[in-house]
């Protein structure tokens, strides 16, 4: 089984059982070994099925203004759980290939394996949903076409977002390629660099 296998089998799971309550507030309940990189897959996607349900929620025009502000900062509070965690699996993919000797010729990604991933794991939400949508009853015959049409741009990306994800890894294992990985320094979140934040002191 490929590594992006794997991946899109643990990310339509947590998908799913997200679904079976279909609530912002369900505790995640990890059915992998904690430690291993399906544990960690798993709750990477809970985060962003739990954010993608957010987003939805603070776009409600009729919501109230208080509850909206609450959940501004509940969702940048995910976006900074999703880059912790996406650091995280880099963190796997820089041990695993630890001891791997890079060719003369070697060259660098666009992105990180983990980033990549990060892709995967929102491509598995958008074909679950693009799915629901062409299964709507109470849409027009024009809206389902649509999202059909749509659904299969996505399964055909996943094909090619999954086979790009393989082939990078066979790259950095054969040392054609390497990992350089950037930590995420998000200025806005730091209370030393976000001017609203020390200029209030």
């Amino acid at each position: 089984m490929s590594f992006s296998t794997e991946c899109n089998s643990v990310f339509n799971l947590s998908t799913a059982d997200y679904h079976l309550t279909d609530n912002v507030d369900t505790p995640i309940r990890n059915p992998f070994e904690e430690g291993t990189i399906s544990h960690t897959l798993y709750a990477k996607n809970w985060i962003d099925a739990v954010q993608w349900h957010l987003e939805d929620i603070i776009r409600d025009p009729e919501i109230d203004p208080v509850e909206a502000l609450a959940l501004k900062r509940r969702i940048d509070r995910s976006n900074q759980d999703r880059t912790d965690m996406v650091e995280q699996i880099d963190t796997y993919f820089r041990e695993k290939y630890a001891g791997i000797e890079p060719l003369a010729d070697a060259t660098i990604n666009t992105e990180s394996p983990a980033w990549a991933l990060d892709r995967l794991s929102i491509l598995a939400l958008k074909i679950y949903h693009m799915e629901a949508e062409t299964e709507r009853t109470d849409a027009s015959p024009e809206h389902i076409a649509r999202c059909r049409a749509k659904l299969d741009v996505l399964l055909e990306q996943r094909v090619d977002l999954s086979t790009a994800i393989d082939q990078l890894l066979d790259d950095i294992e054969a040392g054609r390629k390497f990992m350089k990985v950037y930590r995420q320094m998000k200025m806005y979140n730091d209370p030393a660099t976000n001017p609203v934040l020390y200029g209030s002191k």
